[in-house]
């Protein structure tokens, strides 16, 4: 009973997380239902508690028969068969050890399953969070190169407005770099008009224009910006790519947790929030060390140990058999005795004999090895849990610093650049300026997003160790 209870509650599925198809609770629901690695720990504990009926049964009866090809002729008719049947009865508590033994290793099994199912919830939501980070830093770089385009554009519209030295002005984007040559070719054909004349620096009519050098030298500060901006777009189109291929990659490995095709679609939300933790940090060690489910498997693989203990100690003892012997006998028709013909029925008592006492003793060596190296395995995995914690618990705090401060910097860095592009208009901020703040915004926007999923994996890792189920 007590196994479809823990299989009734392994596969329910909550009716929110049925209406919300992709929501995380949603897919941590999937994949407990479907995840080959947690099915399989199941099922060996389900295996596990058919060894208890196993070791708690008695020996089987022997039962032997031996006929006599020749009658054996007796006082009291001929025998010709005989029939024996024997029970061995362990010594008392034997078979009551061995059950305790092999139910607390199948509840040792049922913990490693919970420990399987723990690692699944935070593998799914750490990978979760991971998807939703490449995805928002799509929905930046995408962003941020519709900013530059805009920059771009205003930069075109200055560099058509400022006067050349051919007096051309570039028709678009395309014709830039034909303008700028032509504007640079008519520049250096009159210089050599004036450098023919002579002795022209005397003569300020013959000097080269201050305009024509003015404008050689904003048309080419103007190319140089576009080449500036369209060089700045193309490393964000090239780190898109490279975050589509992550997020197939992560996303395969999203869909092998929940046992489905490598390239289903996994439905992220628009945005991601940072979570807060309920619980105070301070109760957090203690709920690990009494919720923990590896730690609750090694406490009752050492409870088995001990009972195993027991029961090779008693095993040391005489086994009691009980049996009956009957003797098939036909009449002799030379005997004259009232038993002529009878069959005999003989009650039998047997008992084993452990005199070989060093097996035994060996047996109770192991079994206090075996609670020793036990013991042993608990302290490392304490010990590993606390450390664990402490490496969360740094996660946690340095994210939660981080999302204020990126916050904080994204916003002021948003602002510098709203100022920066205004005065860019007016033709008094540099590009330079702008593209440095925009980087900055950039990359405070990307650390934004990754202490978001840091703060929200390090939560996630915090109730793995409290071996905490919810999901905000």
């Amino acid at each position: 009973m007590k196994t479809i209870l823990v299989f009734i509650s392994f596969l329910t599925i909550s009716w929110s997380a049925l209406s919300q198809p992709d929501s995380l609770q949603f897919y941590l629901e999937s994949a407990a239902r479907n995840n080959p690695a947690v099915l399989q720990k199941f099922i060996e504990y389900k295996a596990a508690l058919q060894k208890v009926p196993q070791v708690g049964g008695l020996p089987d009866p022997s039962l032997s028969l031996g006929v006599f090809l020749t009658p054996m002729e007796l006082v009291g008719g001929n025998q010709v068969a005989d029939i024996r049947l024997m029970q061995m009865f362990p010594w008392f508590g034997v078979l009551k050890n061995a059950k305790d033994e092999m139910s607390l290793m199948a509840k040792a099994k049922l913990e490693s399953f919970r420990d399987a199912k723990l690692q699944l919830i935070f593998d799914v939501q750490r990978t979760w969070y991971e998807l939703n980070r490449v995805k928002q830093n799509i929905r930046i770089s995408e962003k941020n190169i519709a900013l530059l385009q805009t920059i771009e554009r205003l930069t075109i519209v200055k560099f058509k407005a400022a006067p050349s030295g051919n007096g051309s002005v570039p028709g678009g984007n395309a014709s830039i770099q034909s303008s700028a040559k032509n504007a640079s070719s008519g520049s250096s054909g009159m210089n050599s008009m004036g450098s023919n004349q002579g002795n022209s620096n005397s003569d300020p009519a013959a000097s080269p224009m201050p305009g024509n050098s003015m404008g050689n030298s904003s048309g080419s500060s103007g190319l140089a910006d576009v080449y500036r901006i369209q060089i700045e777009i193309g490393d964000l189109q090239n780190n898109i790519d490279l975050l589509k291929n992550q997020l197939t990659t992560i996303t395969a490995q999203f869909n092998g947790f929940l046992d489905r095709p490598q390239n289903a679609v996994v439905s992220l939300p628009d945005t991601l929030l940072a979570e807060h933790l309920q619980q105070s940090l301070l109760d957090i060690p203690d709920s690990i060390l009494k919720n923990n489910p590896m730690l609750e498997m090694l406490e009752l693989e050492h409870q088995s140990i001990e009972a195993r203990k027991q029961m090779v100690t008693k095993m040391g003892y005489p086994m009691i058999g009980l049996g009956l012997n009957y003797s098939l006998i036909n009449k002799n028709p030379m005997s004259t005795s009232e038993m002529n013909g009878k069959d005999m029925v003989m009650p039998m008592i047997t008992a084993t004999l452990p005199i070989y006492r060093k097996k035994y003793k060996a047996m109770r060596e192991e079994t206090d090895l075996m609670k020793t190296a036990n013991a042993q395995t608990y302290k490392a995995a304490a010990n590993s849990l606390q450390t664990e914690y402490y490496q969360a618990l740094q996660l946690y705090k340095d994210a939660n610093r981080r999302v204020i401060l990126y916050e904080n910097q994204y916003l002021l860095a948003s602002k510098s650049l709203d100022i920066l592009l205004k005065n860019f208009a007016t033709a008094t901020a540099a590009l330079t300026d702008i593209l440095r703040v925009r980087q900055q915004m950039l990359d405070y926007e990307y650390k934004h997003i990754e202490a978001i999923a840091d703060n929200n994996t390090s939560i996630a890792w915090l109730k793995r160790l409290m071996a905490s189920e919810h999901v905000n």
